[in-house]
């Protein structure tokens, strides 16, 4: 017999052994079909007895008689469903004894996978006590038909990571318990990846979720506990009354803290950039950043430096140190925070990208963001949603965050999870991502490091985000001038009795014999510290500087009126306009795409006006050439809303999703800087705020945020109200973040008109912004430009247009590329008005499309004595600029400026006053323009035609409203 037929026999023979073995009974068919998923991922994650079976499998003859050593997975699957069939049909015949030992191993199986999936309901995570075990009926033995005669039993547990390839039941039910119901409670199960859910289940049962810490590590973490409580005791008996967000009851998340820091700086990180909200955060400050507590009483003593126009409270500061690790120097970074608790989160995100960028560090190994959360914030606030959205994302993505909470079970004023939350568990929103969640006894310090340890392993290996929930109480208010018992007495009467952690785990080390005044020494060492105002945190180093350290002071004290030059040489355009417009002959684009690029590269030779799109274009093309990367994101930024800029060509012909894309702005130049468009997730909030925190640490790149409509970026308000507008005044935070917002009235209704001007407007104050309202292809390409090649670094509004992206009037001669600048003012530049300017009786100041309606209808009427001016920037106001063009015109005594928002709205409140202050004696300021509106424009389009005409025609008729004369 040949060998092939000894093995067909061999196979044959084990199959049919198999085909009779009561695990193919009935019901236990998906548990059959489990396992040889398993086995087809990893045959060595099966037991020998189900690997030989299925590589017997893999041997037995086809049907038709062909070789069937590539067994397909769906027969198999359909072989083990009629198996199921068979057995509900009792086709199967086995023995009474072993028809129930087979229901028995079964069981247990099953009962092993209940506790990897609910044992979390079982675990010990509340300090406080308060609630009563769940009744989870499949939790417990008898739910499985087990009693007290079979805990001696043995069973194949070989499918576990306990040790033993058998077990008793008795032996079974305590390891899992020990595992999955003790201070640690472990959500994982619901993961797809096998790989991933097997790697929890090593890690945990190999050592029954306990950790084995050495005599040293012990006495570490009782010294950050002490650190912790010390702190806050401190400033409670001398700052008696003053807002801190106390950490006390959760002081184990100093212990987690500092196990990130040193364990992440041993495998490699060398970057942490971290993001948490008020609660315990000068705690970290002082016990995990190092900032020295002399610096942080000086804040509370009201006698810390005041170098900022506003400044910010203590619990919103930021700080940056750099300290040693076993692994070497590790950079802490913490970031800036605003009360809106949830908002830093995508900013942290956005930082820790650019530095991922900066060290070419893809996976994200050398950089890891961590984000520090509330419960009740954490399952309350959407930004938390949009920022896991991100995770996995190709333009967002940063390697894996690691999540910790800290869980004072409250909130604001609420402890009824009814009344706080829909969910469970506060961290349930992350099951969106599949991110693992380990809830921790916060009163349990071992296990929290423990928990800590296994979090940032599983995002070093995984790339992936995982969630450490310590479950702690609030000893004091939501601030210290809160008194929680007036609304929840019984949780406050559990809190007035409980030691304190670091209490419990200093008797827990004395009971083991380490000390009985182990304790009290690291107390009374603590206090002796800070009575000092020295730090109690050794590692921190003063003199390290990073080679990837950024350095802003070229961009600290300068005017926004410097200029840098913008002009491109007519070679270089030439050069560049010919790259970009050069499609490889194995793309094949869309028609309407080959006619806007065969039209741009006609603009490129000067042979036709440039219009927007190739203005942009050609803007950051020479700016990628010059060494500065363009980042570009948003909702339909790759092709633009309005189908104006095609900077990624997709190839008709591909047959790959995935594949078949050319970017010519990534094709400038052999060593070009990177060229990056994102078609972002369908969010506002979270992407501004990721590319805001990118923006503050790279200055050389140009980020530009581009809204689908200019009205969209309502959903981003926060982040415009409280980090681009007033990051620079109150934390020094120097930002060169560039907004994208089409605007401009073209009869689309009330959310597709404005992009809110008056709001940017508003919030102008101390040259923290640029808001301006391009109306040409050239000024876009100048103002892109000026954004990056001077030495200034502030945020840039730019209110584009939509009509105006291929309209004629609007595109630019080749000349003015090549030769000028911005202008922030554009003069009136008709020729037979400005000769005869002592004749010129009005001059109309407007900004936007309206400008190319009040040319037209002053060109129908034949009118002669009006001037048009296009205030093109509006924030810093061009006083100088504006008032040259007023000096030209001696004799007109009327002012009007006209725009095409209520009155309400758009700048005509704020552009009023500077204006004013431009007029000579005897003129006066008049208004055109929509009547004031509770809505952003007109839904009804003959409304709006209405609306628009008698704006226009009121530029130029009688002076009517005026508010300032002169």
């Amino acid at each position: 017999m040949s060998s092939n037929s000894q093995s067909s026999t061999s196979a044959s023979s084990i199959y049919s052994a198999y085909q009779g073995n009561t695990y193919l009974f009935g019901g236990n068919a998906p548990y059959v079909e489990e396992m040889y998923e398993n086995y087809l991922a990893n045959p060595g994650s099966v037991p020998d007895t189900w690997r030989e079976y299925f590589d017997a499998l893999q041997n037995v003859p086809a049907v038709d008689g062909s070789n069937a050593k590539d067994v397909p997975h769906l027969p198999v699957i359909n072989a083990f469903a009629e198996r199921a069939k068979q057995g509900q049909t009792k086709v199967v015949v086995a023995s009474g004894a072993d028809s129930e030992m087979g229901r028995k191993r079964t069981a247990v199986q099953q009962l092993i996978a209940a506790y990897r999936n609910v044992g979390a309901r079982w675990a010990d995570l509340d300090p406080l006590k308060r609630a009563e075990r769940d009744k989870i009926p499949e939790l417990e033995p008898s739910f499985y038909g087990f009693g007290d005669a079979d805990q001696e039993t043995v069973f194949n547990t070989s499918n576990t990571y306990f040790g033993k390839d058998t077990m008793s039941l008795r032996e079974l039910m305590n390891a899992l318990r020990e595992t999955y119901c003790g201070t640690i409670g472990a959500e994982y199960m619901y993961m797809t990846d096998q790989n991933q859910k097997r790697w929890w289940q090593q890690k945990l049962e190999a050592i029954r979720s306990k950790p084995n810490l050495s005599k040293e590590k012990k006495l570490h973490i009782l010294d950050r506990l002490s650190a912790a409580e010390g702190l806050e005791r401190f400033l409670h008996t001398k700052y008696v009354g003053q807002k801190r967000f106390s950490l006390e009851g959760g002081e184990s998340f100093i212990a987690s803290m500092d196990e990130l820091i040193q364990r992440g700086g041993e495998i490699g990180v060398q970057e942490i950039v971290i993001g948490m909200a008020h609660r315990g955060r000068l705690n970290v400050l002082v016990n995990s950043l190092g900032k020295v507590p002399a610096d942080l009483f000086a804040e509370f003593d009201h006698t810390a430096p005041e170098d900022l126009p506003s400044g910010d409270v203590k619990y919103h500061q930021g700080f940056s140190s750099d300290v040693t690790t076993p692994g070497g120097p590790v950079h802490l970074s913490l970031a800036f925070n605003p009360s809106h608790l949830e908002i830093v989160n995508p900013v942290v995100e956005g930082s820790v990208r650019a530095r991922m960028d900066r060290r070419d560090d893809p996976l994200g190994k050398q950089v890891l963001p961590v984000l520090v959360h509330g419960d009740a914030a954490f399952a309350g606030q959407g930004v938390v949603m949009e920022t896991l959205a991100l995770a996995e994302t190709r333009g967002y993505f940063t390697g894996g965050t690691v999540h910790i909470v800290i869980n004072n079970q409250i909130g604001f004023t609420t402890s009824d999870p009814r009344d706080s939350r829909s969910t469970l568990y506060c961290s349930d929103v992350v099951k969106m991502i599949e991110a693992p969640v380990l809830h921790v006894n916060g009163d349990d310090p071992e296990a929290v490091v423990l928990a800590t340890q296994l979090a940032l392993e599983f995002r070093m290996e995984f790339q992936k985000d995982v969630v450490v929930d310590i479950i702690c109480f609030r000893k004091l208010g939501h601030n210290e001038q809160d008194t929680p018992a007036l609304t929840q007495p019984l949780m406050y009467k559990k809190i007035a009795a409980h030691p304190g952690t670091r209490k419990l785990y200093a008797d827990k080390l004395s009971a083991q014999g380490m000390g009985d005044t182990l304790g009290d020494d690291m107390v009374k060492a603590v206090r002796a510290a800070l009575d000092a105002g020295k730090s109690t945190f050794d590692p921190v180093l003063t003199n390290f500087k990073s080679n990837y350290a950024v350095d802003w002071r070229p961009y600290l004290g300068k005017k926004w009126t410097d200029a840098g030059e913008t002009a491109l040489p007519m070679a270089e355009w030439k050069r560049l306009a010919e790259k970009i417009t050069t499609i490889p002959a194995t793309v094949t684009p869309h028609n309407l795409v080959k006619k806007v690029y065969d039209d741009r590269a006609a603009m490129g030779r000067g042979d036709i006006p440039v219009d927007w799109g190739m203005g942009e274009h050609m803007a950051f093309a020479s700016l990628v050439a010059s060494g500065y990367p363009v980042r570009l994101s948003g909702e339909d930024c790759g092709r633009g809303t309005f189908t104006h800029r095609h900077a990624v060509i997709h190839d008709q012909s591909r047959e790959k999703w995935d594949t078949g894309t050319y970017v010519p702005l990534q094709n400038v130049a052999e060593n070009q800087a990177p060229f990056v468009v994102i078609d972002s997730i369908l969010s506002e909030e979270a992407v501004l705020a990721f590319e805001y925190g990118y923006a503050s640490n790279d200055p050389n790149t140009l980020v530009i945020w581009e809204a689908q409509f200019g009205d969209f970026a309502n959903g981003a308000q926060v982040v415009i109200d409280q980090f681009i507008a007033s990051g620079e005044v109150k934390w020094g935070r120097v930002n060169g973040i560039t907004l994208m917002l089409p605007h401009g009235y073209e009869g689309q209704g009330p959310e597709h008109s404005s992009a809110r001007l008056e709001r940017f407007m508003q919030l102008s104050a101390d040259t923290n912004m640029q808001v301006v309202q391009p109306t040409t292809a050239s000024q876009i390409f100048h103002i892109l430009r000026r954004q990056m090649v001077r030495n200034l670094r502030k945020p840039l509004i730019i209110m584009t247009p939509k009509s105006l992206l291929r309209a004629k009037d609007a595109a630019s001669p080749l000349s003015e590329f090549t030769k000028g600048s911005f202008q922030t003012v554009i003069p009136e530049n008709k020729e037979e008005i400005n000769k005869k300017a002592d004749k010129v009786k009005r001059i109309v100041a407007c900004s936007g499309k309206v400008y190319y309606d009040l040319a037209r209808k002053r060109e129908e009427k034949g009118i002669d004595d009006v001037v048009i001016l296009r205030v093109e920037q509006l924030y810093p106001f061009p006083h100088k600029a504006f008032a040259t063009e007023l000096k030209k015109y001696p004799n007109a005594t009327d002012i009007v400026w006209c725009q095409d928002e209520p009155q309400n709205q758009g700048a005509w409140f704020f552009v009023q006053h500077y204006i004013h202050e431009n007029m000579t004696e005897g003129q006066k300021l008049g208004y055109s323009g929509r009547a004031a509106s509770a809505s952003p424009a007109a839904g009804y389009s003959h409304l709006h035609q209405e609306q628009q005409k008698a704006l226009v025609d009121g530029a130029f008729g009688k002076l009517k409203g005026f508010v300032l004369a002169k």
